[in-house]
């Protein structure tokens, strides 16, 4: 299982030790492993998995505001070709990143 953390806010996304600065593409391909039925698109459950992994305390609610914030077309999902920028977007500028890239272990 992956490890995440949840820093304090700021526009820089590290691993706990701040050795490792994470991009939007190692965002994009942790964000892609939650597609469980591989269909292309994260639905509510999906995200909701996904948050609880990093670490949120409401993921339900986090997973609601992301597909808000993300879902351009109205459809109630995440098209992870065309929306998973959005998606990346919302998860930086809420703080949430991956631990277990840290250089430490």
């Amino acid at each position: 299982m992956l490890n995440f953390i949840r820093p304090s806010r700021n526009n820089n996304i590290k691993c706990a030790c701040s050795h490792v600065h994470l991009s939007d593409e190692q965002l994009n391909k942790v964000i892609k492993k939650y597609d469980s039925n591989g269909d292309n698109y994260l639905n509510k459950e999906d995200l909701k998995e996904l948050f609880r992994q990093l670490g949120s305390n409401a993921p339900r609610w986090r997973a609601a505001r992301a597909i808000h914030h993300a879902d351009k077309n109205g459809d109630g999902r995440i098209d992870m070709t065309a929306e998973l920028d959005q998606l990346v977007k919302y998860a930086r500028k809420h703080g949430y990143t991956l631990a277990s890239a840290c250089c430490k272990k």
